[in-house]
């Protein structure tokens, strides 16, 4: 089976639901063991521009937010419902998140 790393960005609030949405997409499987992930806390920025509505601060000044960046596998074929479901899950209108394809040996 081809797995990809999944990757994204949250804060503590949110952790739990957004790993809870991508395990029950199919996400965090390796072998027999279930719920697999790696996460670390690191410092989010960004500065919401006009016509945003940020979940944390305030739009047009730039923000500095503590985030966990989680790491899961998912399968290949498995990662657009990954995604949809972290999307929903996640309390920003833009979550940012990354998927990395990974070798297979």
């Amino acid at each position: 089976m081809t797995r990809v790393k999944l990757v994204w960005f949250v804060p503590e609030e949110a952790l739990d639901a957004t790993r809870d949405a991508v395990f029950e997409a199919g996400g965090g499987r390796i072998g027999d063991y279930q719920r697999c992930s790696w996460y670390t806390v690191g410092t989010g920025t960004f500065l919401g521009g006009e016509g945003t509505s940020p979940a944390l601060g305030e739009r047009g000044r730039e923000e500095r937010v503590a985030e966990f960046r989680v790491e899961t596998v998912v399968p290949e074929g498995r990662i657009r419902d990954a995604v949809v479901a972290l999307r929903l899950a996640h309390p920003y209108e833009e979550p940012a998140h990354e998927v990395y394809p990974l070798l297979d040996q």
